[in-house]
């Protein structure tokens, strides 16, 4: 184990959170917040001298490999999420930092879900910093670092694979770092494009920004009581075009870019996953149609489509409450959240290409029962799959299955009902946000125990980076030299 570069490497990421937090001190400054400007001048100072002075001793050895990679990614999401959730309890904003931790956490892992009650009162620094959670984590903050520091090419690749959703992860251009820059220049530019689209729709230039980082970060997290629901049909048409574009494989952009429509379209992660869209929001619009919850056709597929996107790619709005609708609608959406977006995007959930290959997998082996002579592979955009991605593919679903039962037995002691129960535990591992019951999408995770709201920490940090970080982090025997 490298320590030495795993210390470096987390004061860098200090050094980072230090820089990002001067926006939303920045807001204050304009909104003449001086008492959150004074709280965030503070901690801007403290993490600054702190990651300077610790990062300043460079380590002997810059060399990392696959266990060093998952190390550094899972402590640097939970260091950022200490680190986050402070301005909440300085500002009086969250005073009880275990539900900071819990509010900063969902926002990082781009989950959405929120203790809070009511968004009455809250300063628009702080609210600005809640949604700018939403952007860091996104992409991911060391896909940031690796973008902006020197590092050895082959080494930084372990720190990209363990934080970089899917199975498979890829450089798009030969070196780590242009990767990284092309990722976040593409993330930067979705933004951009929708600031200014919903500024045009009509919506104030700050519910415009920090609606755009929830969005594009799938985050979920909205800056008033009436969400989504308040704005306009055009507004929310504007945000289901994005939330939709986020949930996309960012290498497809890539391929636009440069004038590649071809191997663009040639990705049947992508081709599924907007076939499933349209198909569960025309079924559902139907379903809501006749069981009266709106009276105009148009209108229920507006919504119906909205969330479905919103489900899919986990970010978590909402214009109408889906827990009052029919059966079949939400039994879809809960099939949809676990499902989640594509591999590389920034949505969480188990991913279509990881849905994919599963299925194909189940049918070859059927195959294989009745022909077993036949050799049998697993295909995606025309490529055979390795054995090792099916394997690791296998793998990540006995691990999902496995911490899906145990976070759900925990949180059960609260004596909730089963559908808060199970959907809880489904939102947060899936980076969802809104379950059904006490957490739908009018509802919140204020009720839980201490204890659950740890367990459901757990979850949202380990679906964000895709469960092996975090197991291979509390294996005692990775900490071995």
């Amino acid at each position: 184990m490298n320590y030495s570069m795993v210390r470096y490497i987390l004061f860098r990421i200090i050094r980072v959170m230090g820089c990002l937090l001067m926006l939303p001190f920045l807001v204050a400054l304009v909104y003449r917040e001086y008492d959150s400007a004074e709280s965030f001048f503070l901690l801007i100072v403290v993490t600054l001298i702190i990651g300077i002075v610790g990062s300043h001793i460079k380590p002997k050895s810059k060399v990392i490999y696959a266990k060093e990679g998952f190390i550094i990614t899972a402590l640097a999401w939970i260091l950022m999420s200490l680190l986050g959730a402070v301005p909440f309890v300085m500002t009086g904003t969250i005073p009880n930092y275990i539900d900071a931790l819990f509010e900063t956490i969902s926002g990082f892992t781009t989950t959405g879900g929120s203790i809070l009650t009511s968004m009455d009162g809250i300063e628009k620094s702080v609210q600005f910093w809640r949604t700018f959670t939403h952007w860091i984590g996104g992409m991911g903050v060391l896909v940031f670092l690796l973008a902006v520091v020197p590092m050895a090419d082959g080494y930084s690749m372990h720190l990209m694979r363990a934080e970089s959703p899917g199975p498979v992860v890829g450089k798009i251009v030969p070196k780590v770092k242009d990767t990284a820059k092309i990722l976040y220049l593409i993330y930067l530019g979705i933004t951009l494009a929708e600031i200014i689209c919903l500024f045009i729709s009509g919506l104030p230039i700050y519910d415009a920004v920090t609606i755009s980082f929830s969005t594009v970060g799938t985050g979920g997290f909205a800056v008033n009581n009436a969400g989504i629901g308040g704005y306009s049909t055009i507004s929310q048409a504007i945000i289901i075009v994005f939330m939709a574009l986020c949930g996309v494989n960012f290498t497809v952009y890539y391929f636009l870019l440069n004038r590649k429509p071809k191997e663009a379209f040639a990705i049947d992660e992508v081709k599924y996953y907007f076939g499933v869209m349209f198909i569960a929001a025309a079924i559902i619009s139907l379903n809501i149609y006749r069981a009266g919850v709106l009276d105009s056709a148009g209108l229920s597929f507006h919504h119906a489509l909205f969330a479905v996107t919103s489900v899919m790619t986990t970010t978590g709005f909402g214009t109408l409450d889906f827990d009052k609708w029919p059966m079949l609608s939400k039994m879809i959406l809960c099939i949809l959240s676990l499902v989640g977006a594509c591999a590389g995007s920034t949505g969480g959930g188990f991913k279509f290409s990881r849905a994919i290959i599963v299925v194909r997998n189940a049918r070859n082996e059927l195959n294989y029962l009745v022909h077993p002579k036949a050799v049998k592979r697993v295909y995606m955009d025309g490529h055979t799959v390795e054995g090792t991605t099916v394997k690791s593919v296998s793998a990540y679903l006995g691990l999902y299955v496995v911490t899906f039962i145990a976070s759900t037995l925990v949180v059960a002691l609260d004596n909730f009902d089963f559908q808060t129960t199970v959907t809880s535990v489904a939102a947060t591992l899936n980076n969802i946000g809104p379950g059904l019951g006490m957490v739908g999408p009018m509802g919140n995770y204020s009720e839980f125990s201490y204890l659950s709201k740890i367990v459901l920490m757990f979850d949202m940090l380990a679906g964000r980076l895709e469960l092996l970080p975090i197991y291979i982090m509390i294996k005692p025997k990775t900490w071995s030299k």
